[in-house]
């Protein structure tokens, strides 16, 4: 009997790229603000341009370059700072709300995120999901080690919840990393093939791949009661 349901967030609870949209528009609004820096605009659509081409690494440098401004190590960082301690301008939607109202009354509903600490708690904190959770692991919090594939981060679920994995279920996006550790402990596996989701790598082995996949959140109360 399924008793615990556990999300992922980023590109599972809403659209990452909201997020990326957001960050890079705070590092613009900053940096426009210093001398021989062009405008928000300019630098956003600079960064956007980088990010859209498959550029997730090297953005900030990249666009930089592009716009012929000198920068260094220090400027990077800077910029990096701003982008993962801004307060983010990000939603869920309808759907998502809806979905998370119902499941909370039929099941225990837990969270487990990677991700940098600052900009991890947030995006929880924007998206004002924290009421629909009776547990939130920030794996950063753990140790950077124990970011996914590790399966920490849902140990640390099922001991804090006194739950059997056999009786939980994740839901992610990353085929990836995300359903590895869940996979070994014995949890249900579900991939939310988001339309918009930024991470499409396929499993490395087909043990690492979810149980189960479906296109939207809306699919998932469904699955859930047949599992």
């Amino acid at each position: 009997m399924i008793t615990t349901v556990v999300f992922d967030l980023d590109d599972t609870l809403y659209d990452e790229v909201d997020y990326c949209r957001s960050g890079f528009a705070a590092v613009a609004a900053v940096l426009s603000g210093h001398p021989n820096f062009p405008d928000r605009h300019k630098l956003y659509d600079a960064f956007w341009q980088q990010f859209t081409t498959g550029n997730h690494t090297t953005t900030f440098n990249e666009a930089l370059k592009k716009l012929n401004i000198r920068y260094d190590d220090q400027l990077i960082r800077k910029m990096v700072t701003i982008y993962r301690q801004h307060h983010p301008t990000i939603t869920l939607s309808a759907e998502t709300k809806d979905v998370l109202e119902l499941l909370r009354k039929k099941y225990t509903l837990a969270l487990v995120t990677d991700g940098f600490l600052p900009a991890q708690e947030l995006k929880v904190q924007a998206l004002d999901i924290e009421k629909y959770f009776e547990c939130i692991v920030y794996t950063e919090q753990l140790g950077r080690e124990f970011w996914k594939p590790s399966p920490a981060g849902f140990e640390k679920i099922t001991r804090t919840l006194r739950q059997n994995p056999e009786n939980c279920v994740y839901v992610a996006d990353n085929e990836q990393k995300d359903f590895i550790g869940p996979n070994k402990l014995g949890f249900h596996t579900i991939e939310l093939t988001r339309p918009n989701r930024i991470h499409i790598q396929p499993a490395a082995k087909p043990e690492d791949k979810a149980g189960h996949v479906i296109g939207s959140l809306g699919q998932l109360p469904a699955l859930l009661a047949g599992l």
